[in-house]
């Protein structure tokens, strides 16, 4: 198998590397040589978290090059726009379709673009989710990750590895249900 290449960006705080590591552990599990990178920058401050994925049958380098992602993953919907350069021509993005205003937007030094959505479709084959108002329907603004995470299993149609146990393995006993529903309905949403 050629190697693939996926991007997961969002905002801190919104469990960008979690899904990564869950994406991460199930490529493994399912014998895919997989290298994996992380960006924090200043993720505790709002600021931006990347998370680098490349899995195949050999993977020397998890850095993914511009112009070579097949999917981008954007937890945030400008987070998609800022690496919109890595996507191969004909890959996807899955986006969660919310807004987190950075600071200089909250104090006035900048203004955020209009219609984001809409230049990323005139780019690319995107698939918008607000996974983050379902999220709140499922009664854990947190599962968003999640939501997303199945979003993308389903577009990389990687549904046949047991994704309940791979969840069950890594996150805390209080959080599994709730984060097996939420990937169960992000799958479906594709």
């Amino acid at each position: 198998m050629e190697t693939r290449n996926i991007l997961l960006t969002g905002v801190g705080g919104q469990g960008t590397i979690t899904a990564a590591k869950l994406l991460t552990q199930g490529l493994m599990e399912e014998g895919y040589d997989v290298k994996m990178s992380e960006i924090h920058g200043m993720s505790q401050r709002g600021g931006t978290v990347l998370s680098q994925i490349k899995y195949g049958d050999k993977v020397y380098s998890p850095v993914i090059e511009k112009g070579s992602a097949d999917l981008i993953v954007a937890f945030e919907i400008m987070e998609a726009m800022r690496y919109l350069d890595y996507l191969k021509p004909g890959g996807k993005i899955v986006v969660n379709d919310t807004i987190i205003w950075p600071l200089p937007v909250i104090i006035g030094a900048q203004k955020y673009p209009d219609d984001i959505l809409k230049s990323l479709e005139d780019k690319a084959d995107v698939t918008s989710i607000n996974a983050t108002e379902l999220a709140e329907e499922l009664g854990n603004p947190k599962v968003m990750n999640t939501i997303l995470l199945g979003s993308l299993i389903k577009s990389m149609d990687l549904t046949d590895i047991n994704w309940e146990q791979i969840i069950r393995d890594n996150l805390k006993p209080e959080f599994v249900e709730q984060n097996i529903v939420a990937l169960q309905r992000g799958i479906n949403l594709v």
